[in-house]
Order: C-alpha cells, then structure tokens, then sequence
C-alpha cells in the first residue's frame, strides 16, 4: 500500500521555466541576442543549467565560455527565483488531499540546495513537506536511487511504500531502482522525442489529482 508520495521538481511539482526563461534571456541579452521563446525554453528546465546554456548559445561544456555563462544564469536565476514560478494546475489540491488524508509527501530533485530551499521557501512549502531532498543532499543524484531512497528513511517509510512522480526518464529510472511505484507527470517537461512509454513506469498522469487513482 504506498503510504508517501515524492515528486521530482522541474516540471513535474511547479512550473519553473518561465523564471529559468527569464535568467536565460537576461544572460542573452548581455550578449546582444535575441529572447528565446518559452516553448523553447520548457523542454530543457529538466535537464538543468548546462543544457539551457548549450541551447541559448549553441555551445559545449568544453567551451571556454560554458563555465563564466553558467555562472551568470544561476545567479541570475537565484535572485529571481520565484518571480514567475507556480505550482502546476491541480497540485495545491492534490496536496491538500494528501494532507487530509494523512499521506506523507515530500520533494527530490537534482537543484542543488541552495536554488531548492529558496524556491520552496517562498512558495510557502518547506514547513509543510515531510522531506526535502536536493541534488547535492546525498552523494548520487538522479537517476541514482539514492536520492530517493534517502527520502524514504526521511519519511520512515520502506521504499515500496512510496510513489515516485518525475517528467524525466532519470526519475522513473531512480524510482524503479529504488524500489518505488513510478509515475510519469505528461503536464511536465517532455520534450518530442522523450518516449515515456518506454520508460518502465507503473503509468502516468495528465493532471495531478490523477495521482489519487494510484495511491
């Protein structure tokens, strides 16, 4: 019986990409370039801060230049991180349902900690979560399970006691070794050649509240 549900972040618990949309066309402008759309944006905020640096400039993580625009973004992003970021449709009352209902919930994700705690901090959440796990909270990061299986001794519960919802294959790999039932979040961050139908997920959900069909 699965007793906790853990969600990944990015594009599967909030809707970050317009703030790291933000940082990314603030850095481009810098450089005399032209704003990337949204669309474009989306599909990389899983993947992090090197893949939205190879997509706004189109270069390696070899390139002497990947390092000082990587900085820049993150900083940027930090001190504006929660200027447009909100929880996707449908979670607020998915949460509110898990409260009433006694179900532990809690976040892991690959942000390191010091873009985690700020980002939940002023959303309202740290005091409300039953765990938070960043990327640099254990020694492995996704789609290592430790992570998750962290979060689960966190919430004293067993690993098959957990639900793991992630928009990345990463997460649903790290749940599946972790021993967790898995759930691909489709409101999230696919891209068009993501298939995560292949992915080995117990299923997936299109909405949030879906998620109480499978718990």
């Amino acid at each position: 019986m699965i007793k906790a549900v853990l969600f990944d972040l990015d594009g599967t618990f909030a809707d970050t990409a317009p703030d790291l949309a933000y940082a990314l066309n603030e850095v481009r402008q810098e450089r005399q370039l032209p704003p990337l759309p949204i669309e474009a944006v989306r599909v990389e905020t899983s993947n992090g801060a090197n893949a939205l640096i190879k997509l706004g400039f189109g270069i390696a993580s070899d390139h002497p230049d990947f390092s000082p625009l990587r900085e820049r973004l993150l900083f940027i992003y930090r001190n504006n991180i929660a200027r447009h970021t909100t929880l996707f449709e449908g979670m607020s009352d998915l949460l509110d349902v898990l409260d009433q209902q006694n179900y532990a919930w809690g976040i892991v994700t690959n942000k390191p900690e010091y873009l985690t705690m700020p980002l939940l901090e002023q959303l309202g959440l740290t005091q409300r979560s039953g765990c938070i796990v960043s990327g640099d909270t254990t020694a492995y990061s996704k789609p290592h399970p430790e992570p998750l299986l962290y979060a689960s001794k966190l919430l004293e519960m067993e690993p098959h006691q957990c639900m793991y919802v992630g928009d990345a294959k990463r997460d649903i790999e790290a749940g599946i070794r972790a021993g967790m039932k898995t759930l691909v979040a489709t409101f999230g961050y696919l891209s068009p050649s993501d298939e995560p139908d292949q992915w080995g997920a117990d299923g997936a959900v299109d909405h949030p509240l879906e998620i109480l069909k499978w718990i």
